[in-house]
């Protein structure tokens, strides 16, 4: 029973070692008021305002277990698969780049992605400052770091032997009028380049290269968002709870099954907006979003 239990142990996946950089998603934590829950999102596109990360120190661990570096291109985000690399465009200045995100934050309601010192400057973005940005997750790069990493949130499948059986073999005589082929045909055999290391997987270059793309500028409107329903009844007592603070319900969407919101906006400033959201959390509305459209 001992070497039954000892061969079980050694076909299970050993977790990363502490403070190592994996692959995760994590539970459902609390921070700055909202309760957040990860979740893969490969495909993920949203707008909304950026924070400069407040942390200048470099050396420390994110919440993957990989090193942060403001100098870097790197970010934090509350729900998506560590890492991850997204595209961050400021709808301001019309610059876009590249960054790791591997961390969670930022702890500020109402910001969609935290920035590193660097990530903030390559965009415009001073110090302590806010922008409109619209952050697009990239798929292939995303998808490879989640192969190549380890993980502790994976289970691997279990796969059982399969029964083989001996296999007999007969020589035939060959039909009358046939010939039998002496020798099979090969193709010519084409000598094939050493892949680089990482290339077949497509992960991405770390750190990230400093690449600014130029886009146009599109400023949008601040919105705040309390939760949308399915039901226009319950869309209607959520703004009732929020009647001070000018809520109203709204359908959106397509399809033949309506979906209704309770906004409030648009604001002409951030400062507007985020007053707007700490209202909506002192009503004790958790579910809050601050968009841009």
């Amino acid at each position: 029973m001992l070497v039954l239990c000892l061969a079980l142990a050694a076909c299970q996946p050993a977790p990363p070692p502490q403070g190592s950089p994996r692959y995760m998603l994590g539970e459902p934590y609390s921070l700055g008021g909202l309760w957040s829950y990860p979740k893969e999102e490969f495909g993920r596109v949203e707008s909304g305002l950026a924070a400069v990360l407040p942390d200048r120190r470099a050396g420390r661990r994110t919440t993957n277990g990989e090193i942060f570096d403001p100098d870097r291109l790197m970010g934090a985000h509350r729900t998506l698969q560590l890492p991850a690399i997204v595209s961050v465009w400021n709808l301001e200045t019309g610059r876009e780049v590249r960054l790791r995100v591997n961390d969670r934050g930022p702890a500020q309601p109402g910001r969609v992605i935290g920035l590193s010192s660097r990530a903030a400057a390559l965009l415009g973005i001073p110090a302590g400052g806010t922008a409109q940005v619209r952050v697009s997750v990239e798929d292939a790069p995303s998808r490879a770091l989640a192969r190549a990493l380890p993980s502790s949130e994976r289970t691997a499948p279990q796969v059982e032997a399969v029964r083989t059986v001996a296999v007999e073999r007969e020589e035939l005589a060959p039909l009358p009028g046939s010939r039998q082929a002496e020798r099979v045909r090969e193709a010519p055999r084409v000598a094939t380049a050493p892949a680089a290391p990482g290339a077949e997987a497509g992960l991405p270059p770390d750190p990230l290269p400093e690449q600014v793309l130029p886009r146009p500028a599109m400023p949008g409107r601040l919105w705040v968002e309390a939760g949308s329903f399915f039901r226009r009844d319950l869309a209607q007592q959520q703004a009732a709870r929020l009647r001070d603070l000018g809520a109203r319900v709204e359908p959106f969407g397509e399809g033949r099954q309506p979906q209704f919101r309770v906004r409030l906006g648009p604001f002409a400033s951030p400062a507007a907006a985020d007053r707007a959201v700490a209202g909506v959390l002192a009503a004790g509305l958790p579910e809050v979003k601050l968009l841009v459209e």
